[in-house]
């Protein structure tokens, strides 16, 4: 398998839809293929769950049997280690379960008068599939498409709008937050402002914003419960994409932070470990957000029983949390970006800090951190691997360091 999940022949050829030991018929020139007919299937081959599969681009890997499927991941992620000449214990992969996607992106497109087009584009195409079902979304997303294609409606003023909802289920609701509406001719008119504010009320949806800018909120802002901890989401929040995939990492960061003393939470959006973090020790916690770090605070105030936080809007790529600035902290834990934590990881490496726990949503950024620590003196003492985007190529992992 390539590392985009389509399959791989000698070559290199990719054909997409296709498993290791497939014999297959394609056509076309050059290394992307397109999958004309499987001539001899794997007996790893199942039957896809998503009408949709094989046009929406949302999915790659629909085909491929479970066990088989998670062995993949896992092992492209020790590969993706051994390129940086790193060996540690792989533990067994955290699988999400279907249906439990409680944040996508839908685009949207000009439809039918009073309705647009909804769903995830098509493989290698700027059109998209009008998804009917969702096998990997939380149902309450699914069951709020009809409500959002007619939401979606007066988003196509300008010919150059190419919208997209970010949705998220939360526990008071769907919240949206909308990109991709052409605003240089001056965004919506107060018409289309006031039709989709309508039509958000209609669809009974907790808030509707535009680029963080709220056009419709129910009588409160949503929010989730992080831990025993309930957080105010500002429009647009970051969150882990599958609620049982973030509980199962926080509970291996806070497991791996047992003992520490005093603990830097780094790009610590609305809190995610640091409330975990904090019943173990005091926390300093920074993220670039400065939305994020206001709503870390608001929920500061109103959590029992934390051993302290002090949270602060800081970029940490221009300016990471400095080796002087870690004198008192024996714990770092960072969750950057798919970027990776290049600078920070050079500050940490030059620290006193005893140990460091990195959370990656991209192997190859975080296998060139830990580089970075080990060459300081660190070890990768073991990686929790995490399926959060399932049938997707795409992991996630916990890193646990100390030296």
């Amino acid at each position: 398998m390539g590392g985009e999940g389509d399959g791989l022949a000698p070559g290199p050829i990719f054909a997409p839809f296709t498993l290791p030991g497939e014999r297959v018929r394609v056509a076309g020139t050059g290394e992307r293929r397109k999958t004309l007919a499987i001539l001899e299937p794997s007996p790893e081959r199942v039957e896809p769950p998503c009408p949709h599969f094989g046009i929406c681009g949302g999915c790659a890997l629909q085909h491929w049997r479970t066990d088989a499927y998670l062995a993949w991941k896992r092992d492209r992620l020790i590969g993706t280690l051994a390129r940086q000449h790193i060996e540690t214990e792989v533990l067994p992969i955290f699988a999400s379960p279907p249906f439990s996607r409680r944040r996508v992106a839908l685009h949207a497109r000009q439809g039918a008068k009073g309705e647009a087009r909804l769903g995830y584009k098509i493989r290698n195409s700027w059109d998209l599939v009008d998804i009917q079902v969702c096998p990997i979304a939380d149902p309450k997303i699914t069951a709020a498409l009809p409500a959002m294609r007619r939401l979606a409606a007066p988003l196509f003023e300008h010919p150059k709008s190419a919208p997209t909802l970010h949705v998220t289920a939360t526990d008071d609701g769907i919240d949206i937050d909308i990109t991709g509406v052409e605003r240089k001719s001056g965004g919506l008119s107060a018409d289309a402002r006031m039709r989709l504010a309508e039509q958000a009320a209609a669809g009974g949806f907790a808030r509707v914003s535009m680029d963080g800018e709220i056009a419709y909120m129910d009588q409160a802002a949503p929010s989730v419960r992080l831990g025993e901890v309930r957080v105010v989401l500002p429009p647009g929040a970051f969150l882990q994409a599958v609620p049982a995939a973030e509980r199962a990492m926080v509970d291996f960061v806070a497991q791996a932070a047992a003992g520490a003393e005093r603990i830097a939470d780094l790009y610590c959006g609305v809190g995610t470990f640091t409330f975990a973090l904090a019943q173990i020790a005091p926390v300093y916690a920074a993220d670039g957000s400065a939305a994020a770090i206001a709503a870390l605070n608001a929920a500061v105030a109103t959590a029992p029983g934390l051993k302290g936080v002090t949270a602060e809007a800081r970029d940490l790529v221009r300016r990471p949390l400095l080796i002087q600035e870690m004198k008192k902290i024996d714990l770092a834990v960072f969750d950057p970006p798919r970027a990776g934590a290049a600078e920070q990881a050079g500050e940490i490496a030059g620290s006193k800090v005893s140990r460091v726990i990195g959370v990656s949503c991209n192997p190859a950024t975080f296998a060139r951190d830990a580089r970075t620590l080990i060459d300081a003196g660190f070890t990768l003492e073991q990686v929790f691997p995490v399926d959060q985007f399932l049938w997707s190529p795409h992991v996630e992992l916990i890193g646990v360091f100390s030296r």
